[in-house]
């Protein structure tokens, strides 16, 4: 009984002493919170998707199978972007098209058609496609790569591995814009350097060649290409619309792209072993720039006194250290001005004036 009583005398006590020391706590500190009340907030989400935005621009896409000796040698992604009074025309990447004998293109309703190059290149990585107009189903809209904002909502539809999954749809946001990205087109080196936008919507093989289109279904890019690493996640690549369009007006209108061309075979200067075979040897204190290994003869190379051995370090004020950033300054020119090319000759500085001509 005693044990029983002393029991709840303690406990007791216990509750006194937690009471006691509330009060006290709250006394001591009146504007601070000792208790406090969690209650719960109904959050509405208005986010409803991307659905109708989707619609505007999916029936433009199409999937892209070439051909090769009959046999189905790869598969792409492209959309129509304009049309005339007898064709409508598809942009895609070159890559995508590279080599065919064949193109077939398949619409969203799963109707087909063959297509026709109408030009391609493999620096921009563009081509364009001609089918017959009343094949087509839709146009895409076009929109502008520079109203988008990163953090903006992007997506993709393209065709991921093959046409079994067409019209897949992922959703990113615009990363970056302005991205300068090294390409290799003939090897391992980088030949050539590409201005993108970065994305982290989801761009696998297949989906080249697709548009990147904003919240409202316009266009704002054409997938090219994506960094595959085990380290990295979530970027992808879209040459912004207005470079694409400008590429495609020229491949309309000539077959091709009419680049600046000076008449010069070049070897990036850490590139030893191919400049020893060329019986290039460089003076030590030359870590970058662009060797100059032959000159063609009457170009505008050789007509504004490049020679072999010079090393070219820049192109007006900008500092180039290889072959990729000499060709993209080089071509952000045009045919016909005037450019001032700096060089290394015997050890001194030289500045040549180039006029540029064309292949």
């Amino acid at each position: 009984m005693r044990k029983f009583i002393s029991y709840v005398v303690t406990v007791i006590i216990g509750l006194l002493i937690g009471v006691g020391a509330v009060v006290g706590a709250m006394y001591l500190f009146p504007n601070n919170s000792v208790v406090k009340t969690i209650s719960e907030k109904n959050v509405n989400i208005t986010d409803t998707g991307i659905s109708e935005s989707v619609d505007k621009v999916k029936d433009s896409v199409v999937v892209i199978e070439t051909y090769q000796k009959n046999t189905l040698a790869g598969t792409g992604t492209g959309f129509v972007y304009d049309t005339d009074d007898k064709y409508g025309y598809i942009m895609t990447n070159h890559h995508v098209i590279e080599g065919a004998a064949t193109i077939n293109i398949t619409y969203s309703d799963d109707t087909e058609t063959t297509a026709k190059v109408v030009g391609s290149d493999e620096y921009a990585d563009i081509a364009v496609l001609k089918v017959d107009k009343d094949t087509i189903k839709s146009v895409a809209t076009i929109g502008k790569s520079t109203d988008v904002k990163v953090g903006d909502t992007v997506f993709t539809i393209g065709s991921p591995m093959g046409k079994n999954f067409r019209g897949t749809v992922t959703r990113g946001i615009l990363s970056g814009k302005d991205r300068m990205v090294s390409v290799s087109i003939n090897g391992s080196s980088a030949d050539w350097i590409m201005n993108v936008m970065q994305t982290d919507a989801a761009i696998n093989p297949g989906n080249s060649g697709g548009p990147l289109s904003n919240a409202n279904g316009e266009v704002i890019g054409i997938n090219s290409m994506k960094i595959v690493q085990n380290t990295i996640e979530g970027i992808g690549f879209a040459i912004p619309i207005e470079d694409a369009i400008n590429y495609a007006n020229s491949l309309r209108e000539d077959g091709k792209i009419n680049r600046p061309y000076i008449g010069v075979s070049m070897l990036n200067a850490t590139s030893t072993m191919q400049l020893a075979y060329a019986g290039i040897r460089l003076d030590k204190d030359i870590t970058e720039g662009v060797v100059v290994v032959d000159v063609e003869k009457n170009s505008a190379g050789s007509k504004a006194g490049l020679q072999s051995e010079d090393v070219i370090i820049k192109v007006g004020d900008n500092k180039v250290s290889d072959v990729a950033e000499f060709r993209y300054q080089l071509y952000s020119h045009k045919v016909g001005e005037t450019i001032s090319i700096t060089v290394i000759r015997n050890g001194k500085t030289v500045d040549l004036k180039v006029k540029l001509g064309s292949k």
